[in-house]
Formats: C-alpha cells, structure tokens, sequence
C-alpha cells in the first residue's frame, strides 16, 4: 500500500503544479487582451476608446493577483476540505441550538 505521507505530498505537489500552470495561461491570456487594446489605441479613428477598459482591468487583475498571493502565503490553499467540514458543524451546531429553543418555548 502506497505511503500516505507520500501520496499528500504528491497531491500538494501536483495542486500547485495544476494551480501555477492555470494562473501563468490565464495571465498570459489577459496581457494578449490588454496588448490588444493598446494596438487598439494607437489607430486614429479609435483613439482613447480602451483606456478606461485597460485601467479597470488593470486594476481588477491587480487586486485578484494580491488577493491569490495573500491566500497562497498564509496557506488557505493548505487544508481545502477544512471549511467545508467546519461550515456544516456550524450549521448543525445552529440547529440543534435552535431545536432546544423551541423545545425550551413548548415547555
């Protein structure tokens, strides 16, 4: 039987391979775009139109790429099924909290 040290660190391994390989194909994608509007740009007919569009995505992309990063370095990428499991507790927790109320408004 495999090891399951092993086969987690095989898992992290190929999520942050998967994950690296998705984000570098997304960001090239995005500067393809951004290139574009900026070709767009130069033409005279079209002068200034994707400035406003290339600033927002700019921006966006910006505040997403700090946001990827903060959740990677503090390891929100580390135990994924942890806040699901958590959320149901939660929920479970709630309703059994709210079934002695009731039980407790009968009486």
């Amino acid at each position: 039987m495999a090891n399951p040290q092993r086969t987690e660190r095989f898992r992290w391994h190929a999520t942050h391979v998967f994950f690296t390989t998705v984000c570098l194909i997304a960001g090239c994608m995005f500067f393809f775009k951004l290139h574009e509007f900026l070709r767009t740009i130069k033409k005279d007919e079209l002068v200034g139109f994707a400035f406003d569009p290339i600033l927002t995505y700019g921006f966006v992309a910006l505040g997403f790429f700090f946001l990827l990063v903060w959740a990677f370095l503090t390891g929100q990428f580390k135990d994924i099924e942890k806040t699901k499991h958590e959320m149901i507790e939660r929920v479970l927790q709630q309703e059994r909290d709210e079934g002695l109320q009731i039980r407790e408004e009968i009486l």
